[in-house]
């Protein structure tokens, strides 16, 4: 998507009015199976299969979710579908008025905030704000797509048989994290990226997570981080660096020049999905691809042992 299509910025006003032109009421020509949109690809994956149909997304690979602004064909396509689903805990930050207008006509659902406030992470820079990223721990997305299941069955779609096999791989998924992710060294459980994303991967998996934004890619990483992290880096003997799909590369860069200067050599150990998934019809573009890609290549990259194709020996090759 152009950067054309996101200016200009959206008033309330404009967006009221572009609401009002869409059509709300059922009509004759609309099928009899809810239709459903989402805001992220790892909600979509998951409504796609609670549905056994179709879910729209509206970010799709490597669009940042903290900084996109809906623009007018968003608006059209959330007013038309009968189901939205988005994430919540102020990820899609510049979406939140319009939920709130959408939400007093049809059935608009914030899955991750059904999640229990002590299952959340909060930051000293944002108190009044959870981390958003409770996908990076399969365990955690488990507890949301459940939650998606009553409001899901209320708009009339039924997940009785779709719900327990999909609860049952990503419990596959989480034992597999747990498994390879122990693998690798004590010393070397150190996770290095362009913004703090992981700290719900860390809690779960024993990991140190040292994010050089922080739980937004709108705050700015100042030379003083960026110092402090080559430092750390140096004085730890921390051989990756991760990059992210994204987000901009650029502070990474920086940190691997830091080191060499410092003559400590620092490779960038893979990019991670953090907060988008993979290209659209690979196995990394499903939700179960992206954390199989991130474990793995995690794991590999930090001294850990893990096959190279993953989980179930399909990174890297096409959906079925």
């Amino acid at each position: 998507m152009s950067d054309s299509d996101h200016r200009p910025t959206l008033t309330r006003r404009g967006l009221l009015g572009l609401m009002a032109c869409a059509p709300f009421a059922a009509t004759a020509a609309r099928a009899a199976t809810p239709s459903l949109i989402a805001t992220t690809g790892m909600i979509a994956d998951a409504a796609r299969v609670l549905s056994s149909g179709t879910a729209q997304a509206l970010m799709g690979p490597g669009i940042d979710p903290h900084t996109y602004r809906p623009t007018r064909s968003d608006i059209l396509a959330l007013a038309r579908a009968d189901v939205i689903l988005w994430h919540g805990l102020h990820l899609e930050a510049q979406f939140a008025e319009v939920m709130e207008d959408l939400a007093r006509k049809k059935t608009v659902i914030a899955v991750a905030e059904t999640l229990p406030e002590d299952r959340l992470i909060f930051h000293p820079e944002f108190p009044d704000r959870p981390d958003p990223h409770v996908w990076m721990v399969p365990s955690l997305w488990a507890e949301i797509v459940a939650g998606m299941a009553t409001p899901l069955a209320a708009a009339g779609i039924d997940t009785s048989a779709t719900l327990p096999p999909f609860l049952d791989q990503l419990a596959a998924l989480d034992r597999y994290a747990q498994d390879v992710l122990a693998s690798v060294p004590a010393p070397s459980r150190v996770l290095f990226t362009a913004h703090d994303a992981f700290s719900y991967f860390g809690r779960a998996y024993g990991f140190e997570v040292q994010g050089i934004q922080g739980i937004s890619t709108e705050s700015e990483a100042g030379l003083a981080r960026v110092g402090d992290l080559v430092n750390q880096l140096v004085a730890r003997k921390i051989g990756a660096v991760f990059v992210e799909s994204s987000v901009s590369d650029r502070s990474i860069r920086a940190l691997i020049e830091g080191a060499a200067a410092q003559g400590h050599e620092v490779r960038i150990g893979g990019e991670l999905f953090s907060d988008a998934m993979g290209a659209e019809g690979s196995y990394e573009g499903t939700y179960i691809g992206m954390l199989d890609h991130n474990i793995t290549t995690i794991a590999r990259a930090l001294g850990g042992t893990a096959p190279e194709r993953g989980m179930a020996g399909l990174l890297g090759a096409a959906a079925g």
